[in-house]
């Protein structure tokens, strides 16, 4: 959002007034309409073993559409809102993202928000979907944390010692019938610490731990998820099953040197099960990544998460825009004791090309084994993304 209150100052200048044709600076609040828009292709080429674990077609359609209203409000005391809502292809359903009020609270060093959020649990499920290196993220992160919650989330960071925490609490009160809504009630909290941070220099180390626990929705759980393509069928599913509690930890670790950026993140999924085994289901991915243009990802050390790419010169301002090159590797078990969810791995070498902050294209190759009912199936994924946001 672009604060604007500094015009109020001038008295030549009207208290209500647009600043661009999608801003507006108002009496009690500024205003900001934004948008985006993600259209897939998807072909895949399986063994014959893969064709007996999971049947696969070409595809080509809508990921996600939304529209994002906010602003902040002319208040003493630091406070701003949003509004979201957009279509989910894969879910097939419209519903409200990122809908609440962000208050400060500058005497605990930190923010809080209520309403409709992420809840805060891993660096990459947090980040806007629109900004990570990766078309999907891993099969884990989307199986294990839901999408969204309702809540209250407070988050701090001390910027001597470089910390960020984060805490949250959410319930199922309002969104019981929404897909997300798969816990009545869920504590979450995640510690991030910055030991090295410059961006003069483009380094950056980022540590961090997380962890979540709740009562599943209904007292029953299943952990399923695609192999990182949207329109693609389940490839991994424990079923459901009748469970007390749930729980996840994990750990995630970043490292940044100007153009070059190396990650990691794992997560371990407890269950209570009410009857028999207990599984644990865990999984994650490693990646690195290449500005072969030469920009730093931007990062955000208030909120401890990467942001997008901005080229240096845009391809709308006669230049080549941003070229990142990725190469990432995720695994996912969810077969535990009795439980015979499946194993999957996936190496994924990618091309971005960020013409402007407002334009992505992604070139996509995959290459995963799925083992599962006593099979190993091979797939090969090709893919391709159209990516416009404002």
């Amino acid at each position: 959002m672009v604060m604007t209150a500094e015009y109020l100052d001038e008295g030549s200048l009207p208290r209500r007034r647009w600043v661009t044709w999608n801003e507006y600076d108002g009496r009690v609040s500024t205003l900001r309409l934004g948008f985006g828009f993600l259209f897939d292709y998807g072909t895949y080429s399986q063994d014959a073993t893969s064709k007996q674990q999971v049947t696969m077609s070409p595809e080509v359609g809508l990921r996600d559409f939304r529209f994002v209203v906010g602003g902040r409000f002319k208040t003493e005391r630091p406070a701003s809102w949003t509004l979201g809502y957009m279509y989910d292809d894969a879910e097939k359903s419209w519903l409200f993202r990122l809908t609440g009020i962000d208050i400060g609270v500058p005497e605990l060093k930190g923010r809080v928000f209520i309403g409709r959020t992420k809840e805060g649990y891993s660096m990459v499920k947090l980040m806007n979907g629109y900004n990570p290196w990766g078309m999907e993220r891993s099969p884990v992160q989307d199986a294990f944390m839901p999408i969204l919650a309702d809540g209250v989330r407070w988050r701090s960071y001390f910027e001597q010692p470089r910390l960020f925490f984060s805490l949250a609490y959410f319930n199922d009160l309002i969104s019981d019938n929404e897909k997300f809504a798969t816990y009545d009630n869920q504590v979450v909290a995640r510690v991030a610490w910055q030991p090295v941070l410059s961006e003069a220099e483009g380094k950056l180390f980022h540590i961090g731990v997380m962890g979540r626990g709740g009562e599943p929705d209904e007292d029953k759980m299943q952990f399923r998820a695609r192999p990182e393509a949207s329109m693609a069928p389940f490839f991994v599913d424990t079923g459901k099953f009748p469970v007390d509690r749930a729980g996840t930890t994990g750990f995630e670790a970043y490292y940044r040197a100007g153009p070059w950026l190396f990650g990691t993140e794992y997560n371990w999924q407890a269950v209570d099960a009410t009857t028999g085994h207990d599984p644990v289901l865990h999984g994650g991915d490693v990646v690195a990544t290449w500005l072969i243009t030469g920009e730093t990802r931007p990062y955000n050390a208030a909120a401890a998460i990467f942001e997008a790419i901005s080229p240096t010169r845009t391809v709308f301002e006669g230049g080549p825009g941003a070229f990142e090159a990725v190469l990432r590797l995720s695994y996912t078990d969810f077969d535990s004791g009795s439980f015979h969810g499946g194993r999957f791995w996936r190496l994924t070498p990618m091309v971005n090309w960020h013409l402007s902050y407002n334009v992505r294209l992604e070139a996509v190759y995959g290459f995963g084994i799925l083992d599962r009912f006593d099979l190993e199936g091979e797939t090969q994924f090709f893919q391709s993304r159209l990516q416009l946001r404002l």
